[in-house]
């Protein structure tokens, strides 16, 4: 296997930490292969006389345990000396053991793998052959001192397969070494990386568990219930006409719209030459609407305190038999909220394709009327009383026209724009002002956006209150209607993945 390329510099040594049962040995070997580059296993550097204690039920001590970590930091030290980069895995329990591994070594980095005790107790009953039995594990759980925030460790769970363990792995590494240098060292200050201690949502309730990251003065919170963006903060102002906690999720806010974005007609659609018919989800208009996965409770794959990565998959089922692995990475930077949602076709045969995303902005006005939207797009989509696109047509002359930065006024907006103009580094810069135009927000679509929905709430079901609160804007990768006439659908080969990126930069509140 070719080893995965880091961005930024590297790290020298990855210590992969966890108690008995994390699967430390395996992840870290399968890291190793992928990264290209050593592996040791800590076991190896354990005297005979500490695996025959250790087999006949005994738990060491730290006097046991003192031999064993400085072997381990002599074999590192001997290895950076030789110019290699090494992963190494081992159990690293309580923070002096920790301290003693990384003290010095200013280029390394601490991975934990976290568990439930019954998942790590079902782990060591299916293992045989080890020297380490299952019954001392109640012990290492008692032992362990979870890596804490100082020690910037990533935390990624274990309730996946090895695999994609070290997939989550990875892809906290390539960010962190793109951010900062990991010469600054695993106990330097690095703002927005420090980990949870233990990787557990924050709450449960109609939406299930959610995550609240912070970065700075920025926050955002994330529910497990499709994915979805409850909030982002930035100095206490709420930027995003979310739903609260507790509540339930209405009008698609902040939802993750998978496999396709908005409407299909009727919900019937023709692939691969069959007939394909989806539930119709807007009753009233018989069609299918914002995908397959707004009511699916998504799994934790890896978090930090400023990022979270969610995953689940998509499974065959009528209307759509077609498997796909779904991701969504959200994550706090210094110029604000980045999304990323990936999709890979792990089937056997072609599949169709789209993404969106179903964020409302506010600038913290009454009503959206007075806010002031910029959309750097040429041409909008005409829809039919059904919200199917029936043509494209210029936005000059129009008054959808929102090239120059104006108020909304009372125009109702649930309108398709394409022909995105975009600044020097691939974006299109969606911007929504307050009036004063002293302070607001710009929605900027990166990777794979190709079409922007832009939403009033003027035909919310909900309580007039909700309308007109906010704006939503819809980074898409398709138009509406895509399943149905093909435009700009996106065809997942086996394997193949699709990324589209979109995020959230605020401007004037600091």
């Amino acid at each position: 296997m070719a080893p995965d390329e880091m961005t930024g510099r590297p790290p020298g040594l990855v210590l992969v930490v966890g108690v008995s049962g994390a699967g430390k040995s395996t992840v870290g070997r399968l890291l190793a292969e992928r990264l290209g580059w050593t592996y040791r296993d800590a076991d190896e550097f354990h005297s005979e006389a500490n695996r025959t204690k250790m087999a006949a039920g005994h738990a060491l001590t730290d006097s046991d345990r003192a031999p064993w970590l400085e072997a381990i930091g002599e074999w590192m030290d001997r290895a950076a000396a030789a110019g290699e980069r090494a992963v190494v895995a081992c159990s690293a329990l309580k923070r002096p053991y920790r301290d003693t591994l990384l003290a010095g070594r200013a280029d390394a980095l601490l991975v934990y793998l976290h568990g439930t005790p019954d998942l790590l107790r079902s782990r060591l009953a299916a293992r045989d052959g080890h020297f380490f039995p299952a019954d001392l594990l109640d012990s290492q759980l008692a032992d362990l001192q979870e890596p804490q925030p100082d020690e910037h460790p990533l935390v990624v769970e274990i309730d996946q397969p090895p695999e994609a363990v070290v997939s989550a792995t990875l892809t906290l590494m390539r960010r962190e070494s793109a951010v900062g240098s990991p010469a600054e060292g695993p106990h330097a200050e690095r703002v927005g990386h420090t980990v949870a201690g233990d990787g557990s949502p924050a709450s449960a309730g109609p939406t299930g568990a959610s995550w609240r990251l912070v970065r700075g003065e920025q926050s955002a919170e994330v529910v497990q219930l499709g994915g979805a963006l409850r909030d982002y903060t930035v100095g206490g102002r709420p930027l995003l006409d979310g739903f609260s906690a507790g509540s339930t999720i209405t009008g698609g806010r902040g939802q993750l719209l998978v496999p396709w974005p908005n409407r299909v007609g009727g919900g019937r659609y023709d692939f691969g030459g069959r007939s394909l018919q989806l539930p119709l989800t807007e009753v009233e208009n018989g069609n299918a609407i914002h995908g397959l996965l707004r009511w699916t409770l998504w799994k934790l794959l890896a978090r930090t305190d400023d990022s979270v990565l969610l995953g689940t998959t998509l499974c065959p089922q009528p209307g759509y038999p077609f498997l796909l692995d779904v991701r969504v990475e959200y994550r706090l930077a210094p110029d604000g909220l980045r999304t990323a949602v990936q999709a890979t076709n792990t089937g056997t045969e072609p599949a169709p394709y789209g993404v969106g995303q179903h964020p409302y902005l506010t600038v913290g006005t009454d009503l959206v009327d007075s806010a002031v939207l910029t959309v750097p797009a040429r041409y909008l989509l005409r829809t039919d009383d059904r919200g199917l696109p029936v043509g494209r047509e210029p936005v000059d002359g129009t008054p959808y026209d929102f090239r120059a930065a104006r108020p909304i006024g009372d125009l109702r907006l649930d309108t398709a724009f394409t022909g995105l103009d975009r600044v020097p580094d691939g974006r299109a810069v969606v911007r929504l002002a307050h009036p004063s135009g002293l302070r607001g927000v710009d929605l900027w679509l990166g990777e794979g956006t190709r079409y922007v929905q832009v939403y009033t709430g003027d035909t919310l079901a909900e309580a007039e209150r909700r309308r007109r609160r906010g704006v939503a804007v819809e980074a898409m990768s398709c138009p509406p209607d895509a399943f149905r006439s093909g435009t700009d659908l996106t065809v997942l080969q086996p394997g193949a993945t699709h990324v589209l990126r979109w995020g959230l930069s605020p401007w004037g509140y600091s």
